[in-house]
């Protein structure tokens, strides 16, 4: 299995993957533990004086002007893990938990949070053994970091609540951590804090949004050409000389895998043929453009999770001249903007790719197709309702592009009195993704039994590969009307698992 050792600095988004969806195991390098030790010296001398420092001898939040004393000090943070454990409504996916509590370890790991060696390498145990702290879906405002999801994830180091262990089933945390033989932690000053102070969870699911949308986007570069071809629009707009004018990289990538898809078809070029045309409509001939546009904001979002990839985040924070000092690091606004405008961006690509479909079964629109793509039309009903279905899903994606970071409620009386709402930007996300995943799906499904509905054209070499692809993923060909979903849900594992991806680019070479 996989190993990723933890140090420092240098963890990449890789990383994080591997961790959170294949399940790697984790190690701590010499170099972390030392770094975890020297800090905790800072932070123990600080501890013995009378002086109060914020997270370590005070309370939190709006109640960081009482000043505690050492008798109360562990019980101060096993209550602030046990009160802020306050999450409610459905559980979190795994991997999302998992990716959670790695990056928790990756800025412990830094040294700059004067956490113990031994809590790192619980966390570090915790993870190896398969245990996944149950969080749930409600808690973080993101700011302060997202407090309720890691304090679930706290609660299972100290041995309560409950968590999901190897065999998913759900248990009490105490009997997991004791058949894996992990003794659990009692938290020590600013331990707790230090824990739950990060924008961990909203860092994740952007990391696992870039991969997932990095594919989706080159899936839409195909379909988009599968439906150019299928209502046999020209392929001239992609010349890279066109895109040249425009710089924009995210543009130029989709319009050269477009054309890479389409390389040696007969059906493309026959726009002038039977209803002679101009130019082909906005969302055909548009689409580089707009797929284009949503690449870059990609590019812009990467560079962000790098960034914060690359970042200690916690309140207060150790530094290397022995000063622990309180900021605002742990604010999400960097990743929830980032995490809005994909979300932004999926949609439009949803949106314009429905328009896609909508022309393919518009028989007055499609250049020859019957309507619907109907075997027997008016008998048949063909693609009617899988085009709603792909309407509203593109609906529901619109209503999730209105952007969290936008909003902001005021917690803590007032102390906390910006907030940015990150991890619901999170959320709102990963749901978006899901649907864009079933919106070219549909696409895919209706241009490729289009293209076939072209009697005596040829496809590109590309284009048959992937519709050979869809049909081996379960999805049938053209024909009398017939249970529909299963072969809508065949076409969406075709896109989610990569089969289609796969199946071009051993005809195009690797796309961009």
């Amino acid at each position: 299995m996989h190993t990723v050792v933890v140090g420092t600095s240098g963890l990449t988004a890789s990383d994080v993957l591997a961790v959170a969806r294949d399940g790697a195991r984790i190690e701590l390098s010499d170099e972390a533990l030392a770094a975890l030790a020297a800090a905790r010296e800072i932070v123990d001398a600080l501890a013995a004086k009378p002086d109060p420092v914020y997270g370590v001898s005070t309370g939190f939040g709006a109640l960081a002007t009482r000043h505690i004393g050492q008798e109360l000090r562990t019980r101060l943070q096993r209550n602030i893990v046990r009160s802020h454990a306050a999450g409610m409504g459905p559980r979190v996916e795994r991997e999302v938990v998992r990716a959670l509590m790695f990056l928790r370890l990756k800025t412990v790991c830094s040294g700059h949070t004067g956490v113990r060696p031994e809590v790192a390498r619980t966390m570090a145990d915790v993870l190896n053994a398969g245990i996944t702290p149950v969080v749930h879906e409600y808690g973080s405002l993101g700011c302060s970091g997202d407090l309720a999801p890691l304090s679930h994830c706290a609660l299972t180091l100290m041995g309560e609540g409950e968590a999901e262990g190897p065999d998913d089933a759900v248990r009490p945390a105490a009997e997991l951590l004791a058949e894996h033989g992990i003794a659990p932690v009692e938290l020590r000053e600013k331990e707790g804090l230090a824990l739950l102070n990060g924008t961990d969870g909203m860092l994740g699911m952007l990391i696992m949004a870039l991969a997932d949308l990095e594919s989706l986007y080159k899936a839409a570069d195909i379909t988009a050409a599968l439906s150019l071809e299928a209502l046999l629009g020209t392929d001239k707009v992609l010349a890279p000389e066109l895109h040249a004018i425009r710089p924009h990289p995210g543009q130029a990538a989709s319009a050269a895998n477009m054309l890479a898809v389409l390389r040696g078809s007969g059906l493309t070029g026959h726009h002038q043929d039977d209803a002679p045309r101009v130019q082909d409509a906005y969302s055909v001939r548009c689409a580089p453009q707009v797929a284009g546009a949503g690449r870059d904001t990609l590019a812009h979002a990467r560079l962000v999770a790098e960034r914060e990839l690359a970042s200690a985040v916690d309140n207060p924070v150790v530094l290397p001249d022995g000063r622990v000092e309180s900021n605002g690091n742990f604010h999400g606004a960097p990743v929830a903007y980032a995490l809005d405008f994909l979300a932004i961006a999926a949609a439009d690509l949803a949106s314009i790719a429905e328009r896609r479909t909508d022309r393919l079964l518009d028989k007055n629109r499609s250049h020859g197709l019957p309507p619907f793509l109907a075997d027997d039309p008016g008998v048949d009903s063909g693609l009617m309702i899988a085009q709603y279905t792909q309407a509203a899903l593109v609906s529901e994606m619109k209503r999730l592009a209105v952007p969290a970071s936008a909003d902001s409620i005021p917690s803590s009386a007032m102390q906390e009195d910006h907030v940015s709402m990150g991890w619901s930007a999170a959320r709102k996300l990963r749901a978006a993704t899901d649907n864009l995943t079933r919106v070219l799906a549909v696409e895919l499904y209706a241009a490729a039994r289009a293209v076939e509905l072209r009697e005596g054209l040829t496809p590109a070499p590309a284009t048959r590969a992937a519709i050979t692809a869809l049909r081996e993923a379960g999805a049938q060909g053209p024909g009398p009307d017939r249970f529909l979903a299963p072969d809508l849900a065949a076409a969406e594992a075709c896109v989610r698992g990569g089969g289609l991806i796969a199946a071009v680019e051993r005809v195009t070479g690797t796309l961009g």
